[in-house]
């Protein structure tokens, strides 16, 4: 067990109970895989059966010991860590928005997706903080940006959460499924706000010139992760332009960062040793063995993060500039943000969302009125009804109307009111960002 090196894996395990095809072979077979491999660090998305848990942690124990299981929401969160170091804290951030009721097909309203962390002991770089995470899916790349609203929202708050760590003098290592290429928005937001280095573009600094790929040559020089036309579970699936050009996508991410040391350790020690991603690698993309099928939709990542010493002194963060903190910035060691491109599209797709959220509540609430006017006649016409057959037909139609306009309500008032005041938040959010930023000479 090398002391030098931190190896990470991440994988979404598609393993919703009733839903998800062939789980229970699928789970045992990613348990024997990951009891076979030497990761310290294993974060797993869409484990939602606790036994499905058990079964894994009670594969890999001997060689990680320390596990956590996160709850969140109606159906739980999905996410589970792994690690061979000691667990000294957790948390769960769930996020504030993740769908509709209404879209009951979609399902994310219905679990707890969100942001949850272990804090390790580690005996070379002290406290990490490890995130893991499943962004919100629905929206896809193409089209306006605001159908990816809630997704910017999940990005923004897991990126506020990353740097805060750093900013508590913790490295970061986050993994997960964040349900986005790498040149899109949430991305963005990650990597510039919060710091975070993408193990995988680290490892592969020279981008392939390969301009026709196999499928085989996307997943190992692109690092595609899902719909790739090699998984089971991908290859009958209609697939949206981006995933059949690609041949694939990649959607999950190991990412990482070094800490910001607070001011009062400055000059106790030698520059702290820094992570650097070495490697970086698709993995898990054959068939279960014996079986005609992948072990999941997703194919898994995993990355070596080597320890060495550091070149940079320990940043002082009252010279750095923290937006929050209103300090000024320090050339040397400037503190990463969003850039205007990046701060402008975000705003202007949370607003349209907000348009489109305040005119969708409209719509539900007025139907929830004409169901309120149907119900009213059905009583008054219940006297005169001609037939006894019509009664059963009659019933069912006067429950139906009132399931209707129930969930109209609730959709346009109760969901309608709270959607429009979260993407509100951070809206605001972002406009007292900027005008920071403005004000200290950081944004032109």
């Amino acid at each position: 067990m090398a002391e030098d090196q931190i190896r990470v894996l991440s994988l979404n395990c598609w393993g919703l109970k009733y839903v998800a095809k062939n789980r229970t072979e699928r789970i045992h077979g990613i348990a024997n895989e990951l009891a076979k491999f030497d990761h310290d660090i294993i974060a797993l998305q869409e484990i939602w059966v606790f036994a499905d848990y058990e079964y894994i942690r009670d594969s890999i124990v001997k060689r990680l010991p320390y596990s956590k299981f996160f709850y969140s929401g109606a159906l739980g969160s999905g996410l589970a860590l792994f690690s061979r170091f000691p667990i000294i804290g957790t948390s769960v951030h769930p996020y504030s928005l993740n769908g509709a009721p209404i879209d009951v097909g979609g399902g994310d309203w219905f679990v707890g997706k969100a942001a949850v962390s272990i804090i390790i002991s580690h005996p070379v770089l002290g406290q990490v903080q490890v995130f893991n995470t499943h962004l919100y899916a629905k929206g896809g790349e193409d089209g306006p940006e605001y159908n990816r609203a809630h997704r910017l929202v999940n990005a923004w708050e897991f990126s506020k959460l990353a740097r805060q760590a750093a900013e508590l003098g913790r490295y970061v290592i986050a993994a997960g499924d964040f349900n986005s290429i790498p040149s899109s928005l949430p991305i963005a937001l990650i990597r510039e706000y919060a710091d975070l280095a993408d193990a995988w573009a680290v490892a592969h600094p020279t981008p392939p010139s390969i301009s026709s790929p196999s499928a085989m040559e996307a997943i190992t020089q692109f690092g595609v992760t899902a719909d790739s036309p090699l998984n089971s579970y991908s290859a009958g699936k209609p697939l949206g332009p981006y995933a059949r050009k690609f041949l694939g996508k990649r959607l999950d991410y190991i990412m990482y960062r070094q800490p910001v040391r607070p001011p009062q350790r400055l000059g106790a020690e030698d520059p702290p040793p820094e992570l650097l991603a070495t490697e970086c690698a698709v993995r898990l993309t054959d068939p279960v063995p014996g079986r005609p099928f992948s072990f999941s939709d997703h194919f898994a990542l995993e990355a070596t993060l080597e320890i060495r010493a550091g070149t940079r002194p320990p940043v002082d963060l009252a010279d750095t500039h923290n937006v929050w903190g209103g300090a000024p910035v320090a050339p040397s060691a400037p503190a990463s943000e969003l850039s205007a491109e990046s701060l402008s599209t975000a705003m202007q797709a949370l607003a349209a969302c907000y348009r489109f959220s305040r005119q969708r509540a409209r719509k539900e609430l007025t139907i929830f009125a004409l169901c309120i006017v149907v119900l009213l006649g059905l009583v008054v016409g219940s006297s005169w009804l001609p037939h006894a057959w019509i009664n059963p037909i009659f019933i069912l139609f006067t429950v139906f109307i009132a399931w209707l306009g129930t969930t109209m309500l609730y959709e346009g008032f109760l969901y309608g009111n709270w959607e429009c005041n979260a993407l509100m938040n951070v809206i605001e959010e972002f406009e007292i960002y900027k005008n920071t930023l403005e004000t200290q000479g950081v944004l032109h």
